[in-house]
């Protein structure tokens, strides 16, 4: 029985990807996850999910992300209502990351409200059998997605590290992270634009923006 479980990092950024990570085990993989003590990723210090990624990758059989850049992101948003078309680009993504992997079980932390309605959108771009489990709070239920989840926040926090070491400190990326609003606010000045790399199609950066435009016509 190959089981997997997959997470996400990033949905709710301004700057940087949406990464999504799968595990995947086997029965004897599954008692070696839980020793190692893994937990959702969002109550783990940065450096203990640092300790923890290589240490899943040893114990599972096949790792796989899939990340999606704010164009991508974009490029979804902006044909429909935000979360409903967020939802679908994830269950895209966490589809990708079975076809991948072929577990004969997914474990899978549900983006949307209702979670048997995200389980029917994976389903549908799979072309072989799988049982899927699509639940809220997979990632604190169960240490498989723990797992992934671990792995999808140290991604994502490499590819935020490689755009500080570009552009300055940008902070976590999020909308409530006072460093990374302050440093769209200052690009925008500065360049009168987003950078590429942050989510235009986001209600906090098109605030900016229009402030940015208002203040020009002034």
């Amino acid at each position: 029985m190959l089981l997997l479980g997959i997470d996400d990092a990033g949905r709710g950024a301004v700057l940087g990807p949406l990464v999504i990570a799968g595990v995947l085990l086997d029965g004897e993989g599954l008692p070696k996850l839980i020793d190692l003590g893994v937990k959702d990723s969002k109550l783990l210090s940065r450096r203990r999910r640092e300790h923890l990624a290589p240490e899943i990758k040893k114990i599972a059989l096949k790792c796989h992300t899939v990340e999606f850049c704010p164009e991508e992101i974009d490029r979804v948003v902006d044909f429909g209502r935000k979360f409903r078309k967020l939802n679908w680009l994830e269950a895209c993504g966490m589809a990708d990351v079975i076809l991948k992997l072929k577990p004969d079980v997914a474990y899978v932390d549900a983006s949307d409200v209702v979670a048997e309605r995200f389980k029917e959108q994976i389903l549908e771009r799979i072309p072989f059998e799988v049982e899927i489990v699509s639940e809220h709070k997979a990632d604190r239920n169960y240490p498989i997605v723990s797992a992934a989840s671990i792995l999808a926040k140290v991604r994502r926090d490499e590819a935020i590290a490689q755009l500080c070491q570009q552009h300055g400190e940008l902070g976590s990326g999020y909308v409530t992270d006072e460093k990374t609003m302050s440093f769209l606010r200052s690009w925008i000045d500065a360049h009168g634009s987003c950078p590429d790399f942050a989510r235009k199609s986001w209600r906090p950066a098109k605030r900016l923006m229009d402030k940015s435009i208002q203040m020009k016509i002034i």
